[in-house]
């Protein structure tokens, strides 16, 4: 099966958090034996800061936009099957449109949605988006995480086959290594400063480095560079992909907090959980609805609902106890959490799942 995608990018992590979910997914349908191609814009500089990482899996092709959508469409069309993922960067809205018309009795056109919560929360607050009409017309809605409220809220707008797709770990690139003097920390976080995020951030990293001036602490992520912050964090700017196992495996505890919107629905654990769990890292994360459906708390990762929780595990465990924690975490990922796992139920969608018409407004099983 040729799959033909529409993404922001699969060689950059740069301002693109959707880099290893993307790699994951794409990398494992390819071992399945379908055709991997993936058209990503030239825009914010991410071609300029590229990953050093290899990707044989798919045919990656860069493109000028608008101008070059049109020759695209013409030959994802030939395609069995078209991705647009949200969040592109450029004329999602026109690529949106775009995609509905490769639709065909040969060709199937899905939206993968990697921010549900803001998707969502976009078209509730404007009923004429032009999206709200477009998603009962894809022949399949899957989203990066949410669970069954987002596959309750997308069912309630029209889609007839919604399906949440999970991040997950992948072995060959996601693991321990060595400490590096550089990194070495009590604490590390690593993520982008976005609007709704930055307020979580001052609240759980930056606090819990105010309680604990004797601890060391690392902030990862771009954006940060103006940011007042405690004496005792380190800021060391992007962190390209392939340095995330450095990082995570020089840490006593790598902390991760979930932007508001998705710690609100819950069952969106985003791709840094995946990366420390395959680094055997040591996890701290904000508390969010449905952690237990994944790893199991206090065992195989924390929990923490204030500063005050991340220091007290700071100060409560010692570095055996986190390399037990982490470990746990670890063997838990590699069982049932990874990208050859989730890609082998979308494999079984695609194949297995009868294109209902949206009138039907079923809850897929």
């Amino acid at each position: 099966m040729k799959i033909f995608v529409f993404g922001s990018s699969l060689t950059s992590s740069y301002w693109n958090g959707a880099a290893t979910y993307y790699r994951g997914i794409y990398k494992y349908l390819a071992r399945l034996g379908y055709e991997i191609t993936f058209a990503e814009p030239d825009v914010y500089n991410r071609q300029q800061n590229r990953d050093n990482v290899l990707i044989n899996y798919a045919e990656v092709i860069v493109y000028q936009t608008p101008g070059d959508i049109g020759g695209l469409m013409r030959q994802a069309a030939k395609a069995d099957f078209v991705v647009k993922h949200s969040g592109v960067g450029a004329e999602d809205e026109l690529l949106e449109a775009c995609v509905l018309e490769c639709k065909s009795d040969n060709t199937r056109v899905a939206f993968w949605d990697v921010d549900a919560p803001a998707t969502l929360a976009r078209v509730e607050a404007d009923p004429h988006d032009p999206f709200r009409k477009a998603i009962p017309q894809y022949d399949y809605i899957f989203t990066y995480g949410g669970g069954t409220p987002i596959v309750e809220h997308y069912t309630r707008l029209g889609s007839a086959n919604c399906h949440p797709i999970y991040n997950g770990v992948d072995p060959d690139h996601h693991q321990p290594a060595p400490a590096c003097r550089e990194y070495e920390c009590d604490l590390a976080f690593i993520g982008n400063r976005l609007p709704d995020r930055e307020k979580r951030v001052e609240e759980f990293f930056l606090r819990a480095a105010q309680l604990a001036p004797e601890m060391k602490f690392i902030l990862g992520g771009e954006g940060w560079g103006g940011k007042a912050v405690p004496d005792n964090v380190k800021w060391i700017g992007h962190v390209a992909t392939h340095q995330h196992n450095v990082v995570n495996s020089s840490a006593r505890m790598v902390l991760n907090i979930n932007r508001e919107s998705m710690a609100s629905v819950g069952f969106s654990p985003p791709t840094r959980v995946f990366e420390a769990a395959g680094a055997g890292a040591c996890l701290i994360t904000d508390r969010w609805p449905g952690i237990e459906h994944f790893f199991a708390p206090e065992k195989e990762i924390l929990i923490a609902s204030s500063a005050e929780d991340i220091v007290g595990h700071l100060r409560a465990l010692n570095a055996n106890d986190c390399r037990k924690i982490g470990e746990a975490m670890r063997q838990r990922a590699l069982h049932d959490h990874t990208y050859e796992l989730r890609v082998k139920s979308v494999d079984s969608i695609l194949k297995n799942t009868t294109i209902r018409s949206s009138a039907e407004q079923a809850v897929p099983a």
